[in-house]
């Protein structure tokens, strides 16, 4: 079983008009969220602020994260109807500011590149005043991928570290540190879209890897940085090695400061979409 929370990662079950509308909305365009399929444990407030962070390209990865809830499996065929179902549900929510992740998807050329430019420009045709985040895979760094990505122009990109370099590949064995961080600064180095990247704490880092992958995120040009506590989805995935008190969190805090990190979200439950629109 999972190890018990502390009550400090205890949220309570809210259930509302509007958690219900949310669910709702998502329910009649088909869509999935990152909420539901990873088991966020930030889901019902953000439902009560009428948001939700969408999952495209399907519910199940062709990776295998040893953290993730979501399902390594072989996926299906991109929906075509997708981005306007998207499109769609951000008008219905009234959204102002839109945040749209994925699941990896190694088995399309782009890595799904171009699914994403079309979300973002289905929203702009309803709502051309909504901001958009998005949070995708590292598109196995491939250039031409990530030059769709910049030509789409979301507001903000968000490509997750995840884990310190020491435990990188226990955690992500298909990912490449490197990799992502030089995701990161292809972004930054061909564009003026912020960037922003994230890491989990409880996986068997020490406070010096915090720092020094705090440092490589810095150096690759990422302008906001999110850390939260690695929370075991199932007796499959990987076991937390600490529970950080807040006080350890207040550390972290003043560590990102020492860094040079102007903007960051450090916290128990802090996740890469929560609260995102207030980071911007």
């Amino acid at each position: 079983m999972p190890q018990r929370l502390p009550d400090y990662l205890k949220r309570p079950i809210i259930n509302t008009e509007t958690t219900k509308n949310v669910r709702r909305i998502l329910k009649n365009r088909c869509l999935n969220t990152v909420c539901e399929n990873a088991r966020c444990p930030n889901k019902n407030e953000c439902y009560t602020k009428n948001t939700a962070t969408f999952l495209i390209m399907g519910n199940v990865c062709t990776r295998n994260c040893r953290y993730c809830n979501i399902s390594c499996e072989r996926p299906q065929p991109l929906d075509e109807n997708e981005p306007k179902h998207i499109a769609q549900a951000v008008k219905d929510l009234g959204l102002k500011y839109a945040v749209i992740t994925s699941v990896t998807r190694d088995d399309l050329k782009d890595g799904g590149a171009e699914h994403f430019k079309n979300c973002i420009e289905e929203i702009r045709k309803l709502t051309p005043e909504v901001k958009i985040e998005i949070l995708t895979p590292d598109f196995k760094g491939d250039a031409n991928a990530l030059n769709t990505i910049i030509f789409s122009k979301p507001d903000v990109f968000n490509h997750n570290i995840e884990a310190v370099r020491a435990v990188f590949k226990t955690a992500r064995p298909q990912g490449d540190y490197e990799r992502s961080l030089n995701v990161l600064k292809y972004i930054k180095a061909n564009s003026d879209i912020t960037t922003k990247s994230g890491l989990m704490v409880g996986l068997g880092e020490t406070t010096k890897q915090i720092e020094e992958t705090l440092y490589d995120l810095k150096n690759s040009g990422c302008d906001i940085v999110t850390i939260g506590q690695y929370i075991q989805p199932s007796k499959e995935h990987l076991e937390v090695s600490k529970f950080y008190t807040p006080e350890d969190f207040e550390e972290l805090q003043k560590l990102a400061e020492k860094v040079g990190i102007k903007h960051y979200q450090i916290n128990p439950l802090v996740r890469s979409s929560y609260r995102a629109a207030e980071m911007v």
